[in-house]
């Protein structure tokens, strides 16, 4: 996937644009059908597929007393989108510039006049560009889009929005499950396992903790699941060197060493230990995957009771893997 984040470098396109925009944070099932679509489409007309997408996210400049956590940093965010197969993605600023963009001013100095779109394909709910206080509802919506497709010469293709057992997919209500601990069921709207990038805490490296050996991470500060247990994998290192490890996670302030202590300390079941270009650093990136959740976080009234707990969440989770493995992957 080419990646682009400037306009004014962008070649002219010698074929179709094929594109969609979006923030695609969690690049979750809606995302991925609309891509699939615009990928389809691309090659129908032998042309490029492109999604558009914009850093920061938009809530944030707009909203930033409302503080949003991501379910994908940028970064995670292009590796998901760039495993769709799209061909390009182009990283819009989000500047003061871009926000007091208009609608019509959008498609025609943006969409026409450097991208030069043949189709654009977006859900219902979309809406872009800025709009005046009095000026009406409809002027930055998907409607609006279409309406200027045909003024100015692209096809707008509009999608339902999509949803799975009866819930919404969407960015929002994914982040909500995630916040709430239900990682199963964010895991069923995203089509794959939500996972978080760190590295080690400084300091802490791996250690044979209550008999089974551990991993602290560095704090991130996107999205995390709620305080409390799960199953996960960890996987340590990046490419064909990096290993991963079965283990069981506790993310929270962990009330029985008392309080300001919290951290994510990830339990890893058959470790061994890693040599050579595998050996773990302050720099090795990791990868935690969570699968499901355990238990709620609780305060234990000694240390031994807590090693007691601990002992008995890594029999659950032997069970976990031991199934997964004779069934195949969680869904």
């Amino acid at each position: 996937m080419n990646i682009h984040t400037q306009l004014a470098a962008l070649p002219a396109p010698t074929t179709p644009v094929v594109a969609t925009i979006g923030n695609f944070d969690g690049v979750h099932l809606g995302h991925q059908s609309v891509i699939a679509e615009v990928i389809d489409r691309a090659r129908f007309l032998g042309g490029q597929s492109l999604a558009i997408t914009f850093d920061p996210h938009p809530a944030r400049v707009l909203r930033p007393e409302q503080p949003l956590a991501l379910i994908t940093p940028l970064a995670r965010k292009l590796e998901l989108l760039a495993a769709t197969g799209i061909d390009a993605t182009l990283i819009l600023p989000f500047t003061d510039a871009l926000r007091h963009m208009t609608a019509r001013e959008f498609a025609s100095s943006i969409l026409v006049d450097t991208l030069h779109v043949t189709e654009v394909h977006e859900g219902e709910n979309f809406n872009f560009g800025y709009r005046p206080p009095d000026s009406p509802a409809t002027e930055n919506s998907v409607a609006s889009l279409e309406a200027l497709g045909q003024e100015l010469g692209f096809s707008v293709t509009i999608y339902a929005p999509r949803s799975l057992r009866g819930s919404p997919v969407s960015s929002s209500r994914i982040r909500k499950l995630i916040a709430e601990g239900d990682v199963r069921h964010a895991r069923a709207l995203l089509g794959r396992s939500f996972s978080i990038d760190s590295t080690p805490a400084p300091g802490r490296g791996y250690g044979a903790k209550y008999a089974v050996p551990t991993i602290n991470l560095a704090p991130y500060p996107e999205l995390m699941p709620a305080h409390g247990v799960y199953i996960t994998t960890l996987t340590i290192g990046s490419g064909p060197a990096g290993e991963t490890f079965e283990a069981v996670t506790n993310v929270g302030n962990r009330p029985t060493f008392g309080a300001d202590s919290f951290a994510v300390e990830s339990h890893l079941l058959k470790f061994h230990p890693l040599e050579g270009d595998q050996a773990l650093t302050e720099q090795t990136p990791l990868r935690l995957t969570f699968l499901t959740r355990l238990r709620a976080e609780r305060p234990f009234p000694t240390t031994q009771a807590l090693r007691n707990q601990i002992a008995r969440d890594v029999a659950h989770a032997r069970r976990y893997f031991t199934l997964c493995r004779a069934l195949g992957p969680p869904v």
